[in-house]
């Protein structure tokens, strides 16, 4: 099968999207599938006012319909709802193809918590953007309520993964920091309320890896916590590695890959009781989750670091993989339009 897959989130941005597309790529071509990638590096681009290394893409329509004509995908998959997303989302339509989606990110908690904007107006261009889609390919089943809550149709489950082959104990202490030591991974950025993990107050130390735009601001801020930047493959690991606990202070996110690498790692986990943990969680005594955050943290500390690797040893990209094929597989040929 060939396959189309259009995103705005891409290299070198580092999240969970870009993780889990280029995961995606490399177990289809395993298991004999070709996944082609049409990205902001393929369009002209102007940087996003917010967040100047995400690139918005502006006419992109003709190349999306040249890689069409040429190449004739069996499937198209739109990754994200960005400018990219929302052209070839046009094109498919007016050429009749049909087309699947996936839902990454809680947009319309997001813009509620930080602007006010009232999540029924975000969910209708959520919907609008989604139920044009012959299929929505969403992480978890909180989210696919949430999802069915505000009328989106067309839900499918598309879990996630981690490699366990990578992400695994080491043994050993990249650096001596006085314990226990608290580590969050991730984009270093507002709506990851990472200051809500560095305002707790802990006995230890707090450890921040990873790159963003509020990643200045939070060094200024608080000097008393170590920030690494970002750090990738074995690198990352030791960085894991010296957590006792992996803290989320994220609301709103659809999974986390990150916590699936911490619990890896052996690194239990404590978070809110939110979309996201509360799957990738839940009641498996992997982690802790609280309202109060430092609850959590204290009662993770008390989790078995075997426990959590037997745990996320049960998540697997293949699995991933091939959910996706069959999400696929059920929609048909994309060249003939539902």
């Amino acid at each position: 099968m060939k396959i189309l897959i259009v995103t705005d989130a891409a290299p070198p941005q580092v999240n969970g999207v870009v993780r889990t597309l280029t995961q995606l790529q490399t177990e289809c071509a395993e298991l004999g599938h070709q996944v082609d990638f049409i990205t902001p590096g393929d369009c002209f681009t102007l940087p996003n006012p917010l967040y100047p290394e995400v690139r918005l893409s502006l006419f992109a329509a003709k190349n999306i319909r040249d890689y069409l004509d040429r190449e004739q995908p069996d499937a198209v998959h739109i990754a994200t709802e960005g400018p990219l997303g929302c052209a070839a989302r046009r094109v498919c339509i007016k050429e009749n193809l049909a087309f699947t989606t996936s839902y990454h990110t809680n947009f319309p908690t997001y813009f509620y918590q930080k602007m006010r904007v009232p999540r029924a107006l975000s969910y209708k261009v959520i919907r609008w953007f989604h139920n044009a889609s012959a299929g929505v390919m969403v992480a978890t089943e909180a989210v696919k309520q949430e999802l069915r809550d505000f009328n989106i149709t067309n839900l499918m489950d598309w879990t996630r993964g981690v490699d366990t082959s990578l992400f695994r104990p080491t043994g050993e202490k990249i650096m001596e920091l006085k314990g226990p030591v608290y580590i969050h991974v991730g984009r270093v950025s507002l709506e990851k309320n990472i200051n809500e993990f560095l305002d707790l107050d802990l006995d230890g130390t707090k450890v921040v890896i990873g790159g963003g735009p509020d990643l200045e601001n939070l060094k200024k801020k608080y000097p008393d916590a170590i920030f690494t930047g970002p750090k990738f493959g074995e690198e990352l690991v030791q960085y894991y590695n010296l957590g006792d606990v992996f803290v989320f202070p994220s609301r709103f996110d659809t999974f986390g890959l990150v916590l699936l690498e911490a619990l890896a790692c052996g690194v239990p986990v404590a978070a809110y009781p939110v979309n996201g943990p509360i799957d990738v969680i839940g009641d498996s005594g992997a982690g802790v989750l609280d309202h109060d955050l430092r609850k959590a943290v204290e009662g993770a500390l008390k989790i078995s670091p075997d426990f959590c690797r037997e745990y996320a040893s049960s998540f697997s990209w293949q699995n991933c993989a091939q959910q996706f094929l069959d999400n696929l597989v059920l929609i048909g040929d994309t060249r003939k339009a539902a």
